[in-house]
């Protein structure tokens, strides 16, 4: 992997829908599925899914920031989410598909801020923008079978992203 990189880690319902809107992007070099911001260390996706772990389905991107920036990521993150959804994201419900922006330290903050601002100023959600700013917890890869799903099973992937695709198409 290339020196100088930086990590952003998004949550954004499943991860499935996360990774392909980010790892194709010049300046990216790696994308993982896993679990954060919960209690339980090393989860199992089932444990996930029980609302036990406290965490949620996330995705860590690697990149260069020379590249491609912090605030261009944040702005490519909110066109995957509905941000005025707080208990999940079009088909995925509960609380392990939040949305979230995990941030690393004060300069990601304050863009992350800035950016959540901004797009609440801007009317364009009738509700309020409801995805959380959070410090950084541990990232724990989820299993092998997860990552990269949308490579894996595309036609299965497209099934779970139809309504995503069309939030998207109204909204953005």
């Amino acid at each position: 992997m290339t020196q100088n990189l930086e990590t952003a880690i998004f949550a954004g319902g499943c991860f499935w829908c996360m990774v392909q809107p980010f790892d194709s992007l010049p300046g990216i070099e790696k994308v993982r599925s896993g679990y954060t911001g919960g209690h339980t260390e090393n989860p199992t996706y089932e444990e996930v899914c029980s609302h036990t772990t406290g965490h949620t389905e996330a995705v860590k991107i690697w990149f260069d920031p020379t590249k491609l920036t912090y605030a261009e990521l944040v702005e490519i993150y909110w066109e995957q989410t509905d941000p005025t959804d707080a208990m999940g994201q079009f088909q995925d419900r509960g609380d392990n598909y939040r949305p979230v922006i995990f941030v690393a330290n004060d300069t990601q903050r304050h863009i992350a801020e800035a950016s959540k601002a901004s797009l609440e100023a801007s009317g364009r959600f009738d509700e309020p923008i409801v995805t959380t700013i959070e410090d950084v917890k541990p990232f724990y890869e989820a299993e092998e079978y997860h990552q990269d799903f949308y490579k894996k099973d595309p036609s299965r992937e497209a099934l779970t992203i139809a309504q995503r695709k069309a939030f998207q198409k109204e909204n953005w």
